[in-house]
C-alpha cells in the first residue's frame, strides 16, 4: 500500500502540545497514525526554523516530535521559495505572511498530496486552496489539499 504523503505546518506541533485546544486530539491522533505508518510524513526547514524560536522547555518538545515519529524535513528550496513569491504576486497570500506561502510551496514542489495546518487565516481556507493550485497549474506543479487535522483523522474510513 502506498502511503499518503503530508505536510505538517508549525501549527500541529503546537497544537500537539496544547492540551487545551479543540483540535489537540486530533492533532495527537494524526501523529499516531504517522507512527502506525498510514502517511508519509514531511516538513520544512521553514518549520524548523520556526519551531527553534519557541521558548523552552515546548521547543525541544516540539523538536523532539521530528525524530519520534520520523518526520521528513524537506529543505526551503530557491524552487519552493520562487512558488511562493508567484503565490504573494498573485495576491493569494499577503507578503508579510511569506512563510505560510513557503509551507504550501515547499509541499507542492515535493510533489506531497495534503498539507495540514491550524492556520486558518492564510493556509487552510478554501480561497488560498483554489488559487494557490491555480497557480500550481499555471505553473507546472499538481495542485494540492490543505485541510486540518480534524479533517484527515475524520476521513480517514474513506
Amino acid at each position: 500500500m502506498i502511503k499518503s504523503k503530508i505536510y505538517l505546518e508549525t501549527t500541529l506541533f503546537n497544537y500537539y502540545f496544547d492540551t487545551d485546544r479543540d483540535a489537540h486530539a486530533a492533532t495527537v491522533r494524526l501523529f499516531e497514525q504517522i507512527a502506525a505508518g498510514k502517511y508519509g510524513a514531511y516538513t520544512s526547514g521553514t518549520v524548523v526554523e520556526e519551531l527553534e524560536r519557541a521558548p523552552e522547555p515546548k521547543k525541544s518538545m516540539m523538536l523532539a516530535l521530528l525524530k519520534t515519529y520520523n518526520i521528513t524535513v524537506l529543505p526551503s528550496s530557491d524552487e519552493a521559495k520562487k512558488l511562493a513569491d508567484i503565490y504573494i504576486a498573485g495576491g493569494i497570500i499577503p507578503p508579510r505572511y511569506r512563510t505560510d506561502a513557503i509551507h504550501i510551496a515547499v509541499a507542492t514542489v515535493n510533489g506531497l498530496e495534503s498539507i495540514i495546518s491550524m492556520n486558518f487565516q492564510h493556509i487552510v481556507n478554501l480561497k488560498t486552496q483554489h488559487m494557490t493550485n491555480v497557480a500550481n497549474i499555471l505553473n507546472g506543479y499538481l495542485p494540492v489539499e490543505i485541510i486540518s487535522p480534524m479533517e484527515i483523522v475524520n476521513n480517514e474510513n474513506t
